[in-house]
C-alpha cells in the first residue's frame, strides 16, 4: 500500500468511505454538518465579508450548500441561496439541512444572481455524469460572465470526479473538497476549472481508509522517498549502476540528453551504444558518458552479456524500424531493467502483441497520447486506459502529459501534477526516460521509479523557471535530488 496521505478516492470510494463513517458511529447529519462548515471556513480565511450567492442542487451536495450558506450568515456574510428543484424534493440530510436554514430560498435560476461578488456552486458534486442543462447550465454561465469569483463545493458542477471530464462546467476560483481529493482534482481538463484546490476534515477516521485500500494516488515524494537511491560510503561506479543507452542516427541529440539525466539521476556509470557513423558525433560531445561503437548486430547483443550493465533505454531518437525493434527485444530478452520510450515503442506498432510477449522482467514504457494509441487501446479516460496497458502488456506504463499517469500491472496508479507548462518543450520526453533509466540502474522498483522520475522531471523544470530548454533539466536535478536527501 502506498503512502494514504497523498490516496485519491473516486466516487464509488468516497461514498463508501462516508457510509463506514456512519457506521463507526458518526451520523450523516454531522459528516454534512462539517462539510458545510469547513467550506465556510475557507471561503473566510480567504475574503472579507461580501454579498454571496449560494447556488444549491436536490441531492447532498446542495445540502452542503445550505449549511456554508448558515456558516457564512452567523459570519457577517450576506447570503442569498437558491435551488434547484423544489424544496420538497430534499431527502435525507439535505432536508434536515434545508429546514436549519431560516432564510429565504429562491428557485435556481440567474437572476438570483443579481448584486452577487461571489458565487458558491453546490449543485452537483462529483457523481455528475451527464451534461449540465437548464437552469443549473444556464445560471453557472451567467456567473462566469458576470466575472463572479466562484467557489466550488466538491469539484465545479460539470466536472467528472472520476475521470477528469468536463460537462459544462465554469471555472472556479477555488474548490473545497472532503477527506481526500478525487481523480478529477487532477487530471485534465478538470484540473484546470478547480482552482486552489482544499482538502477537508470532515470526521472520516483513518481506518476507513485502510480499510478502502485506495489504488490511485497524487504524485509526491512522500510515496517513494524511502526508495529513491542515495551515494553512500564504499560505493563504486558499478555499485551505483550502470546504464546503457541505444544512440540513434542522425538524431542524435535525444540520446545524448537522455543519457545525461540517466547520469545526472545517479547512475554511477552511463554509456551510449552507437553506429560507427555516429561515433564522431556522440565521442566530441560527451566527455563523463562512455560512447561504444557498434559494427555489427553481434557487437550490440556481445555488449549486452556485460552483467554488470543495469538497466537499459532504447527509444530517443533511435528510428522506427526493424534494427530498433530488434535491439528493445535483445534488451527486454536479458530480463534486466528496460526502459522503451518513443521510436522503440512506434517499432512494435504493427504487432503489439510481440512487445508483450518480450516483457520478461523489470520493464517502464514512457509514450506520450500518440505513441500510446499505436500500440494500446486509447478508449477510455486517461487513467483507465493507462491501467489497460499496464495490465495487458506488464509493463508499468507512464503516459505523458500535463497530467502524467503511471500505472503498473497490479493496477496501481499515480497522477502527477508538478509539471510546468515549460516542460512542452522539444526533448524534455527524452530527459524524462534518462531520469527513469539512472534511478533503474541503481534497483529502485520500476513504478515508484517512474513516478520520482516524473516528480524530478518536474520539480527540475519548476526550478528553471521560464525559457527553459530540454538540455537545461538534467543539471538541475542534483540541486532537486540534494533537497530531497535532506528530507530523508
Amino acid at each position: 500500500m502506498l503512502n494514504l496521505k497523498t490516496a485519491l478516492l473516486d466516487v464509488r470510494q468516497m461514498g463508501e468511505a462516508d457510509r463506514l463513517t456512519v457506521a463507526a458511529g458518526t451520523p450523516g447529519a454531522v459528516l454534512m454538518e462539517n462539510a458545510g462548515a469547513s467550506v465556510a471556513r475557507a471561503i473566510a480565511r480567504r475574503w472579507s465579508p461580501r454579498r454571496v450567492t449560494i447556488l444549491c442542487g436536490p441531492g447532498n451536495n446542495g445540502g452542503d450548500g445550505f449549511v456554508t450558506a448558515r456558516h457564512l450568515v452567523e459570519a457577517g456574510w450576506t447570503v442569498r441561496l437558491a435551488l434547484l428543484g423544489p424544496r420538497e424534493r430534499l431527502k435525507g440530510e439535505a432536508h434536515h439541512h434545508a429546514e436549519r436554514w431560516t432564510g429565504a430560498v429562491e428557485s435556481l435560476a440567474p437572476a438570483a444572481l443579481e448584486g452577487a461578488e461571489m458565487v458558491v456552486d453546490a449543485v452537483f458534486g462529483a457523481g455528475l455524469s451527464r451534461a449540465l442543462e437548464g437552469p443549473a447550465a444556464e445560471t453557472l454561465a451567467a456567473a462566469a460572465r458576470m466575472g463572479s469569483q466562484i467557489v466550488a463545493i466538491d469539484v465545479p458542477s460539470g466536472v467528472m470526479g472520476d475521470t477528469g471530464g468536463v460537462l459544462g462546467a465554469v471555472p472556479a476560483v477555488l474548490t473545497v473538497t472532503f477527506c481526500r481529493k478525487k481523480p478529477g482534482h487532477v487530471l485534465l481538463p478538470g484540473r484546470l476549472l478547480c482552482g486552489e484546490v482544499v482538502v477537508t476534515d470532515i470526521g472520516t477516521p483513518p481506518s476507513v481508509l485502510k480499510t478502502i485500500a485506495p489504488n490511485t494516488f497524487e504524485n509526491d515524494p512522500a510515496i517513494w522517498l524511502a526508495q529513491l537511491p542515495q551515494p553512500e560510503e564504499g560505493d563504486n561506479k558499478y555499485s551505483r549502476g550502470h546504464a546503457l543507452v541505444s544512440g540513434g542516427y542522425p538524431m542524435t541529440g535525444a540520446a545524448r540528453m537522455a543519457a545525461r539525466a540517466a547520469a545526472r539521476a545517479g547512475a554511477g556509470l552511463t554509456t551510449i551504444a552507437v553506429s560507427e557513423i555516429a561515433l564522431p558525433i556522440y565521442a566530441a560531445a560527451l566527455t563523463s558518458i562512455m560512447v561504444r561503437p557498434i559494427a555489427a548486430p553481434d557487437d550490440f547483443h556481445r555488449l549486452l552479456d556485460d552483467r554488470r550493465i543495469s538497466a537499459h533505454l532504447i527509444g530517443p531518437g533511435a528510428g522506427v524500424g526493424e534494427e530498433t525493434r530488434s535491439r528493445a527485444l535483445a534488451m527486454l530478452g536479458t530480463g534486466r531493467a528496460t526502459v522503451l520510450d518513443a521510436d522503440a515503442i512506434t517499432s512494435f506498432q504493427d504487432d503489439p502483441p510481440a512487445l508483450d510477449r518480450a516483457i520478461v522482467g523489470a520493464c517502464v514504457m514512457t509514450p506520450h497520447a500518440g505513441e500510446f494509441k499505436r500500440v494500446f487501446d486509447a478508449s477510455g479516460d486517461k487513467l483507465l486506459r493507462t491501467r489497460t496497458a499496464a495490465r495487458r502488456s506488464g509493463a508499468v506504463i507512464v503516459l505523458k502529459g500535463a497530467d502524467t499517469v503511471i500505472a503498473s500491472a497490479d493496477g496501481r496508479a499515480i497522477i502527477n501534477t508538478n509539471a510546468p507548462p515549460t516542460l512542452a518543450t522539444a526533448g524534455s520526453g527524452d530527459v524524462l526516460s534518462g531520469i527513469v533509466l539512472g534511478l533503474l540502474a541503481q534497483g529502485m522498483e520500476p513504478f515508484t521509479a517512474a513516478a520520482a522520475a516524473v516528480w524530478l522531471h518536474g520539480a527540475a523544470a519548476t526550478a528553471f523557471g521560464p525559457g527553459l530548454l530540454a538540455e537545461d533539466v538534467p543539471d538541475l536535478l542534483p540541486g532537486v535530488l540534494q533537497r530531497l536527501y535532506d528530507l530523508q
